[in-house]
């Protein structure tokens, strides 16, 4: 396997013999792509991901309420019938 600090020295190596006038391009297109995913992004209708792992906590102990009240229920129902 190659070792990533070689990795990175060709990478670096590389980025260093592009052409100023290119990298300009290069930052400039990409700063432009980011700004038209964000704007795109935040038209959609997302949450973050610590919204939505609370709302997986809340929904996990709602199921864990519901399970234990159809027990209660279920043993409030055979004990009517025993009656």
């Amino acid at each position: 396997m190659l070792d990533p600090k070689k990795l990175e020295e060709i990478a670096r190596q590389i980025a260093d013999s592009v052409p100023p006038g290119v990298k300009n391009m290069a930052e400039e297109a990409e700063g432009k792509i980011k700004q038209v995913l964000q704007a795109q992004l935040s038209k959609l209708d997302l949450v973050t991901r610590e919204e939505f792992d609370i709302q997986t906590q809340v929904l996990i102990r709602t199921r864990e309420k519901l399970e234990a009240m159809e027990s209660r229920i279920a043993a409030l129902e055979a004990q009517q019938a025993d009656k």
